[in-house]
C-alpha cells in the first residue's frame, strides 16, 4: 500500500512578494491568479484534495481546478501570534533578538504563537496518518507546511524547517510506504502548452 501526496505552494500575492506573515485574509495577485489558472490540469489525478485555510491557498486550489477541496485544519500555516500581517524588515526592526531566536530556536515562540517544533509536529501527523490509506491525496498548502512536511518526511530536526525553500506555485511530492517517505521537490506547474 502507497501513499502519493502532493503539496501544493499557493501562487504569489502581496504577503508572499512582501515576506509579510499572512493573516490568511490576502488574496492572490493578478499575475498570481493567472499563473494558477495557467497551471490548471497540470497536477496529477487524486482520489481527494484538501487545502490549508486561508485565502490564497483557496484561491489557488480552485485556480487549479479543484474548488471542492476540503479544507484542513492540520495544515494550516505557522501560527505568528502579533507579527500577523507585519512584514519581515517591520518585525526585525521592531525585535531583532526576537526574529534571531525564533530562527535558530525550534522551540522558541517569542511572537506568542505556535514554535515552529510544533507546526512540524503537527504536520507530521497528519502525513502519518495519511501513511495508513492508499491512494493519491492533492493539498494546496502554505509554504511553511511543506517545509514541515519534507523536514519530517526526511526524519531530519525541526531546525531544518529553515533550510527548505518552497517557491510559489511548485509541488513538491512524497510517496510513503511501511513507515518511510520519499521526496520529490520544487517541480514547478505548468499550463498545458508550457509543457
Amino acid at each position: 500500500m502507497t501513499c502519493r501526496v502532493t503539496l501544493v505552494t499557493p501562487a504569489m500575492n502581496d504577503a508572499l512578494r512582501r515576506a509579510r506573515f499572512d493573516d490568511g485574509t490576502n488574496p492572490l495577485d493578478a499575475g498570481g491568479a493567472t499563473a494558477a489558472r495557467a497551471a490548471a490540469g497540470s497536477l496529477p489525478a487524486a482520489a481527494r484534495a484538501v487545502v490549508s485555510p486561508g485565502v490564497r491557498c483557496r484561491e489557488t486550489a480552485t485556480a487549479l481546478g479543484l474548488a471542492e477541496a476540503r479544507e484542513e485544519a492540520a495544515l494550516s500555516g505557522l501560527r505568528v501570534g502579533r507579527w500577523r500581517g507585519l512584514t519581515l524588515d517591520q518585525v526585525g526592526a521592531a525585535e531583532p533578538a526576537a526574529v534571531a531566536e525564533w530562527l535558530a530556536d525550534p522551540d522558541a515562540a517569542p511572537h506568542g504563537g505556535e514554535p515552529v517544533r510544533e507546526l512540524c509536529l503537527r504536520v507530521g501527523r497528519w502525513l502519518d496518518a495519511l501513511a495508513r490509506e492508499d491512494g493519491r491525496v492533492v493539498a494546496v498548502v502554505e509554504p511553511d507546511v511543506v517545509r514541515a512536511a519534507v523536514a519530517h518526511a526526511l526524519g531530519a530536526p525541526a531546525a531544518a524547517f529553515w533550510r527548505v525553500d518552497a517557491p510559489p506555485l511548485t509541488a513538491t511530492e512524497l510517496s510513503g510506504r511501511s513507515g518511510r517517505w520519499n521526496l520529490r521537490s520544487g517541480i514547478p506547474l505548468r499550463g498545458p502548452a508550457a509543457g
